[in-house]
């Protein structure tokens, strides 16, 4: 579950040196400085993923620096991406010097000095970053070090898939065993592997494993954005991502834990549907028109099909829910 600490438990005037201490400790020894720091405001969330961990953190602006004189006293020995959830940011490291936004990756190495300034105009940066331990990345380090402190857009290719699974594990992590945890941590490195891989145009050098469990995750992210579609089929998925149908449902029974291509689209189209009958906004649209707005073909190919999946028809889930009986 996620560990959570906010600054604002503490008298104004020791937040800072409160934030500043908690980073140097949890993360890396780091040198801030800020212009108001009887203003400062900072909360941070840390999940573990076995070898992995994530942090939530949303911070006044700010400038970090770490020198040779910080590293010698402390060194994970890690890369460190980040993911701009709100704010700017400034990293300056190993020569390279770049400026990101909301929605952008940028990749650090704790072992290199590095300067970054940080700002928001609307109250708190916010910053999403995952710690990787250098041995992990399947990766040669000397063409990592060409993706220090540049701008790696996060909407884009297997970047977008990592970006909408670091929203899935803050929204959602904290639910998990540490067992699924050790397994989304996996996950994550390879996602954030197969996004450095393809900036580098350097897929070939990842494990044939990563490859695969990066892809049929871009797969799943493919099906999710599809789902309204009712011509959603293997041979569409298949063909958008450049392989045979055979080769699709060969990668699904390799990697899909036991589930189909057909089962994945059905699930994910009735876990949404589920979803839309229990809210209370949602109350007037009839039954069907949610089954439409989510791909299935028709009610009544919908209604047995949501029944053998829960046990009730939509109308009957959908009175237990608004009644708070459906647990």
């Amino acid at each position: 579950m996620w560990s959570v600490v906010s600054a604002n438990e503490l008298p104004v005037g020791e937040r800072f040196d409160w934030f500043s201490d908690t980073l140097s400790r949890e993360v890396v020894p780091t040198a801030l400085s800020t212009d108001r720091p009887a203003d400062f405001q900072a909360e941070a969330a840390v999940l573990d993923l076995g070898e992995l961990r994530m942090a939530m953190l949303g911070f006044s602006p700010l400038d970090s620096r770490r020198t040779p004189a910080l590293i010698r006293r402390g060194d994970p020995g890690q890369y460190q991406l980040g993911l701009m959830r709100g704010g700017r940011a400034r990293l300056a490291q190993q020569r390279n010097e770049c400026e990101v936004g909301a929605g952008d990756i940028l990749l650090w190495d704790t072992s290199r000095p590095s300067d970054v300034r940080t700002g928001s105009e609307d109250g708190l940066v916010r910053l999403a970053m995952l710690q990787l331990p250098r041995e992990l990345l399947p990766l040669p380090h000397d063409r990592l070090t060409r993706l220090l402190a540049r701008r790696i857009p996060g909407n884009d290719g297997v970047a977008a898939v990592l970006t909408s699974f670091v929203n899935a594990l803050e929204n959602h992590g904290g639910q998990c065993s540490p067992e699924q945890l050790r397994h989304l941590g996996t996950t994550a490195l390879d996602l954030v592997a197969a996004s450095l891989a393809q900036h580098l145009d350097a897929e070939d050098h990842l494990p044939a494993e990563v490859r695969s469990r990066a892809l049929i995750q871009r797969i799943h992210a493919f099906i999710d954005h599809n789902l309204a579609d009712p011509e959603l089929t293997p041979s569409v998925i298949a063909a958008r991502h450049h392989m045979s149908v055979r080769a699709l449902h060969q990668l699904f029974r390799q990697q899909g834990e036991g589930e189909s291509v057909q089962g994945r689209i059905r699930r994910r189209r009735l876990e949404r549907c589920r979803a839309d009958l229990a809210r209370p906004a949602l109350c007037a649209h009839p039954v069907q028109v949610i089954a439409a707005r989510w791909g299935f073909s028709g009610p009544s190919v919908f209604s047995r099909t949501f029944r053998r999946m829960y046990g009730v028809s939509p109308r009957e889930y959908r009175e237990l829910s608004v009644k708070g009986a459906w647990a």
